[in-house]
Order: C-alpha cells, then sequence, then structure tokens
C-alpha cells in the first residue's frame, strides 16, 4: 500500500469590493479594451481597509473545512502560502491557526510569491507520506493590492486580492498512477533572475515597497517554463498530456494561459481560467481557480489535474494531482 496526500475539502473568500477595469480610467492612461486585450483581465477583486492577509486565509480554511465537513481541531497541520504577510512576523498561518481556533498542530508560511501554492502543496504532500502528518490545511492568500504602485499603469491594473484552501488528507492507495491525490510534483528556482519581477521594500529598505516586473521577461520565462515543468511533473507520474482532465495554471495573464496550454498540446476546453474575474492573486490564483473549479461542477472525482505556476525568485513549479 502507498500512502497518497488525497483532497478533502476546497474554499475559497474573495473581497467585497469588486474593481472593474474602468474605475483605472480615471486616474491612468488606460482603458478597459487596452487592459482585456492584453490580460484578459476584467476585474478583480480589493480587500477593504483593515481587512489582512490572514482575515482573507481564515475564510478560506472555513469553507474548505465546511466542504471537507471536518473541525479545526481536526487538523494536524496548516501551511500558508503568502507575500503579503500582516506583519513581518508572526507568520499568517499561526494568525490563522489562532482564528480557527486550532489550539493543536503546527503552522508555518511558505513564500515563493506566485508559485506559492504549488510550493506549499508540495510541502504538505511530503509531509503527509512521510508520516508528519494526516490532515493538511494549505491555503493561498494574498493582498497584492498594497504593494501597488498605483501611477504605474503596467502593474497596478494586473493584481488582484483573495484566498483559496485545499484540505489534503492521508489515504491508502495501490501505488499507480490512477491513484487519487498527488501523484508527482516538480520544483524549480533561479535566483539570477531576481530583477525582472520583485518588490523594493522590505526590512533592508524601512519600506513596505511596490512591486516591480519587467513583463516582457516575465512573459518569455513564463510560456517556457511553465510548459517544461508540467510535462516533467506528468513524467514523473507515469502519464502524459493525454491523461489531463484539467490545467489549472496560476492565473496571471490569459496569454501565458494560452500559450503554456498550446505548448502542451491541449485546448482551452481543458484550462480552468479565472483571470477575467480575479486578476492575479499570486499565491491565491491555483487554490481559488481549483475552488471555484469544483463549485461550477467542472472539476470531478477522479479527474487528473495539473497545476502549474511562475513566481518571483524567479521559482516556478507544478504539481499533478488526481481529485
Amino acid at each position: 500500500m502507498t500512502i497518497r496526500a488525497t483532497v478533502r475539502g476546497v474554499g475559497h473568500y474573495l473581497p467585497d469590493r469588486v474593481v472593474p477595469n474602468s474605475e483605472f480610467e480615471a486616474t491612468l492612461d488606460t482603458s478597459d479594451e487596452w487592459i482585456r486585450s492584453r490580460t484578459g483581465i476584467e476585474r478583480r477583486h480589493f480587500a477593504a481597509e483593515g481587512q489582512t492577509t490572514s482575515d482573507l486565509a481564515t475564510n478560506a480554511a472555513r469553507a474548505a473545512l465546511e466542504d471537507a465537513g471536518l473541525e479545526p481541531g481536526d487538523l494536524d497541520a496548516l501551511i500558508v502560502a503568502t507575500s503579503t504577510a500582516d506583519l513581518t512576523f508572526p507568520s499568517v498561518a499561526t494568525m490563522v491557526q489562532a482564528k480557527l481556533g486550532m489550539s493543536s498542530g503546527f503552522a508555518f508560511d511558505v513564500q515563493a510569491v506566485c508559485a506559492g501554492f504549488v510550493y506549499a502543496l508540495s510541502n504538505a504532500h511530503a509531509m503527509i507520506v512521510s508520516g508528519q502528518a494526516r490532515r493538511v490545511m494549505v491555503i493561498g492568500a494574498e493582498t497584492f493590492s498594497r504593494l501597488l504602485d498605483m501611477t504605474d499603469r503596467s502593474t497596478c491594473v494586473l493584481f488582484g486580492d483573495g484566498a483559496g484552501a485545499l484540505l489534503l488528507e492521508a489515504t491508502d492507495a495501490e501505488g499507480t498512477p490512477q491513484d487519487r491525490g498527488i501523484l508527482a510534483t516538480d520544483l524549480n528556482s533561479d535566483g539570477s533572475y531576481r530583477d525582472v519581477l520583485y518588490v523594493d521594500g522590505g526590512t533592508s529598505t524601512g519600506t513596505t515597497g511596490f512591486l516591480r516586473m519587467q513583463g516582457r521577461e516575465v512573459f518569455r520565462h513564463a510560456v517556457e517554463k511553465l510548459a517544461t515543468t508540467a510535462h516533467t511533473a506528468l513524467d514523473k507520474a507515469g502519464l502524459t498530456a493525454e491523461d489531463v482532465a484539467w490545467i489549472v495554471p496560476h492565473q496571471a495573464n490569459l496569454r501565458i494561459i494560452k500559450a503554456t496550454a498550446q505548448r502542451m498540446g491541449l485546448g482551452m476546453d481543458k484550462v480552468i481560467v479565472t483571470v477575467q474575474d480575479h486578476g492575479n492573486t499570486s499565491a491565491a490564483s491555483i487554490p481559488l481557480a481549483l475552488s471555484v473549479g469544483k463549485a461550477e461542477g467542472r472539476i470531478k472525482p477522479g479527474d487528473l489535474v495539473v497545476t502549474e505556476a511562475i513566481g518571483g525568485g524567479l521559482a516556478w513549479g507544478s504539481v499533478v494531482l488526481r481529485w
């Protein structure tokens, strides 16, 4: 028998405030048509004043617990992928742990920017198969609106706030590619590309800073690296692109999503796309899309799902799982 980390529940949370593209027209030299044609984004959600990343994460976790029919006390661990923690420390994860009333187990954050959820999922998978934990809540949560330079039209229209959560549980399986649960992971990074995508603030500067991005370079790396990491993870699982029911990509830009699907030889009818409604929510984008895909009745038990993401670092990777 083989232990697999299997999805038991999923949930998400979006702040109430919806920001349509037209809202940027008053302060920037941009338009709804310009943003849509270049990114596929139509609207995004921004957190309210006083609403923090840990608030969003807690709401998503509660939704995933409800979906799973479990209580906070049933969890052994809680991992939050985020680049927008409420404070420098403690971790968002421990704040969520407190807000849920989870008095046992352990909690920590993972920071790999837009690839954060894939990294967190891989960590959770390793803990479950090694016997360190039986049930792990994995959350991607961000308030990227607080990192945006609202005078920079090339970046401020791209990002949104939100949170998504996946509850993983140890199950016994046959050890074949037909098992439910996480079947393979692939993680990569290359720190020599730091200046392609970064925030110009932190403890070394004494400021929170703003997001800075070389858009064309990010696009080039994304298209090249995302299809490669997805194929690598599929190879590890003993599967091919033909076996894939759904690609659930990081929702950065519709052009990147389409180009990656094309490189994998898959049609857009096999891709879960939420970028039009959420914008780029960084580490929250994949769990948000998984939750929406399940809620819409598209992702069903037994479906083979490939998630892939790339973010600042550069860091990128993918996870292959059977729902």
